[in-house]
């Protein structure tokens, strides 16, 4: 067995993976960056859509230009890059060496010794198990991020008349890529009252190209033998189908944009404690893990909207890796609580000396929203939002301003009124 050792290995080459091994790198340590992909990049490379980049990068740029940006850097610096190569265990539980079992066409089963491990393995689509849609089990059904690298990587068109269940980005997406390659789309399906994807894709992929959306419905059934034929669709009242009101819609192709989790199967195994509400570890103000040395940043964390909040928070978690290889420690940390209307909180701890970048989720959609600070029950500040809603992440500095004279049993709650 071929046996390598690194300061720090990094599982996951996507945009966090990047980011923070350049980090790691540039503070001064060896790093290891390791993917089961051939390339560089994680998802990027079939998003060839625009809209990323606005913030990392000052420009907007399509998913694989963002991604040559980032292995344009990868390629130029000190990070020893492990493509093609399969991690299938992780052992990190009370060990000053983490011990990183894995494979490769090339190199067959490799063991990696490191001392510090950060996680990001991204997040993978939900399925038709998962949302439980009755009916046969005909070809035709797709997760919309397959069906993206069907057309957008490898050239082939999934089906010619498309219903999309769910109205994630991804699949609001694909209705319009759908559109462009010559299909019809007939419709996309939305359980909730309110549209799951950003506004700009509500806008600029179903209603410049006239594809209804249907809100507060559900799809009840999937109709085909050998083929999709066809779904049932049945509107939803105070939150219970009407079945009395329910409409068909012809259809042979069935892409599912119904959610996304983090990948955390690796973590678990690894000893990693998740968090109920995103699926992903529970890090502290340094993004780390309950496992000593073992940090988590981007979409294997929480499930980001912008690929660039995923390269902002994967940077910190690869400084605060730097700094945790060099012995450096918080003194204090806080912690930090989901109030009213807040879905969930990242990270769930502060560091009361320094800034922090927290990120959260809406549980609700509302116009001039306020989000308020509060520590140990008594207000810290407000500040006004002009729209709010679950698809778009918040996020806010809070610095030691904030949290001056907080202690470990203190607690900052985020709240939104």
């Amino acid at each position: 067995m071929k046996e390598l050792r690194y300061d720090a290995v990094v599982i996951g080459a996507g945009a966090a993976g990047m980011a923070a091994a350049l980090e790691i790198v540039a503070g001064g340590f060896t790093c290891a960056l390791l993917d089961r992909e051939d390339q560089l990049g994680g998802i990027l490379p079939q998003c060839i859509h625009n809209g990323f980049g606005l913030h990392e990068f000052g420009k907007e740029l399509t998913g694989p230009e963002f991604a040559e940006l980032f292995a344009e850097k990868i390629l130029a610096s000190k990070v020893a890059i492990h493509l093609g190569t399969t991690v299938f265990s992780i052992n990190a539980q009370g060990v000053a060496d983490k011990e990183i079992l894995c494979s490769s066409a090339a190199n067959g089963v490799i063991r990696i010794l490191c001392r510090a491990v950060v996680l990001a393995m991204g997040c993978r689509e939900r399925n038709r198990g998962n949302i439980r849609i009755p009916g046969s089990r005909p070809a035709g059904v797709y997760t919309a991020g397959l069906a993206q690298r069907l057309v957008n990587i490898e050239g082939y068109v999934p089906g010619r008349n498309v219903v999309v269940i769910g109205s994630g980005d991804i699949g609001l997406i694909m209705a319009r890529r759908m559109s462009w390659v010559g299909c019809s789309v007939k419709a996309v399906i939305e359980i909730m009252p309110y549209p799951s994807g950003l506004t700009r894709n509500i806008v600029q992929c179903l209603n410049d190209f006239d594809i209804p959306l249907h809100l507060s419905c559900q799809t009840t059934n999937i109709y085909g033998k050998d083929r999709v034929e066809g779904v049932e669709v049945t509107p939803l009242e105070n939150g219970a189908p009407v079945p009395d009101k329910a409409f068909r819609i012809p259809c042979d192709t069935v892409l599912l944009s119904v959610g996304l989790v983090p990948e955390n199967e690796l973590s678990k195994e690894a000893g990693v404690e998740l968090n109920a509400m995103t699926n992903g570890p529970l890090v502290d103000s340094t993004l780390m893990t309950n496992v000593d040395g073992v940090f988590a940043c981007g979409n294997v964390l929480h499930v980001h909207d912008l690929v660039d909040w995923v390269a902002e928070e994967a940077r910190q978690a690869g400084r605060h890796a730097v700094a945790w290889l060099k012995g450096e420690r918080p003194k204090v940390q806080c912690r930090l609580k989901a109030g009213s209307n807040v879905r969930y909180a990242n990270p769930g701890r502060l560091d009361p000396m320094r800034k922090n970048k927290v990120y959260l989720r809406s549980l609700i959609v509302k116009n001039d929203a306020v989000l308020e600070l509060k520590l140990n029950n008594r207000v810290l500040r407000s500040e006004k939002k002009g729209h709010i809603q679950p698809s778009e992440m918040i996020t806010l500095s809070v610095g030691p301003s904030d949290l001056e004279g907080a202690g470990s049993d203190a607690v900052l709650e985020v709240s939104l009124v």
